[in-house]
């Protein structure tokens, strides 16, 4: 049975170029907002692996995954996002994120990194 990926992403061409990389591979699950997809982790507990932008309308990555952390310790968060900094990097990964992908990203990119998160 193949892994649930969650995608949190406002930006419709980010979540397309996911669901290509990714769709023949995982059930994906795409949202375009946080609230939506907290909504979505409450509902369906098998999933393993959330790919969370950081910056959103609404409610930004972090505070995301400040709570996805809190109550769901053990699915993994690999944040995306459009700005390379170590700054934000680092605190990605002091909030618990398991990852950090900068767009524009490469498939084997993406691919990699989900599978290295999912066979931990």
């Amino acid at each position: 049975m193949p892994k649930k990926i969650l995608i949190i992403d406002d930006e419709e061409g980010v979540r397309e170029s996911l669901k290509l990389i990714l769709g023949d591979r995982y059930n994906l699950i795409l949202t375009d907002n946080g609230p939506q997809g907290l909504e979505c982790l409450a509902k369906s507990r098998d999933i393993s692996l959330v790919l969370l932008d950081i910056k959103m309308p609404r409610m930004n990555g972090f505070d995301i995954l400040k709570e996805i952390h809190g109550k769901y310790p053990d699915v993994k968060v690999v944040m995306i996002t459009g700005y390379r900094s170590v700054e934000t990097a680092a605190e990605a990964v002091r909030l618990g994120a398991t990852g950090y992908i900068v767009k524009p990203f490469k498939s084997e990119e993406i691919l990699n990194c989900v599978n290295k998160n999912l066979e931990q």
